[in-house]
């Protein structure tokens, strides 16, 4: 594998630099991913206001952690999934969700469900979902609006679930306690 590089702020290319002072001021740290990301300004960019913009969603706290990490196990993100378990824990949310997420089991809340069910069918199919799989969503209390919320929500997990396949990003030190394989299925 190619070995990409963990830029910092003094080696990052001049359009990222004031980016990465973005990712330091909102996480305390510069997150290897973004670090990553910083090679190509523009990915960077686009990520991070991607990310804004599904924090902004209609989604809740839980529903946006269902979207997130129902798309990071289904790409078997080996960073994104601990991040995302470590966001979890400091959104509150219940983490009988984030292991069931973690686990590919079914999750206990049937709307929460719904929404696992309905974001995976969208990444395995690329988009091309039944009529009765977008009834189950709606049927489930879920809009039309965020069904096009999670069409955002994947286009930032393919940003970074692919990014960090390609450099095999190592997982922040906040995050390693939460380390995470796909089990075989």
């Amino acid at each position: 594998m190619t070995e990409l590089t963990l830029h910092t702020p003094q080696t990052a290319p001049e359009e990222s630099q004031p980016l990465l002072g973005a990712s330091q001021k909102a996480f305390g740290m510069i997150p290897n991913l973004h670090a990553v990301m910083a090679e190509a300004p523009g990915l960077l960019e686009g990520y991070q206001k991607l990310h804004e913009l599904f924090l902004a969603s209609s989604f809740d706290d839980e529903e946006k952690t269902v979207v997130w990490q129902t798309i990071n196990v289904e790409h078997a993100c080996h960073y994104c999934v601990p991040a995302h378990t470590g966001i979890a824990h400091s959104m509150k949310v219940d983490a009988a969700i984030t292991e069931a997420l973690r686990n590919e089991t079914p999750l206990a809340e049937p709307r929460l469900e719904a929404l696992r069910e309905f974001t995976l069918a969208m990444v395995r199919n690329r988009g091309n979902v039944s009529d009765d799989e977008v009834r189950a969503f709606f049927d489930a209390g879920y809009t039309q609006r965020q069904l096009l919320e999670i069409v955002l929500g994947l286009a930032q997990k393919v940003m970074s679930n692919y990014t960090n396949h390609l450099a095999e990003t190592p997982v922040d030190e906040p995050f390693a306690k939460f380390a995470w394989t796909k089990s075989a299925s």
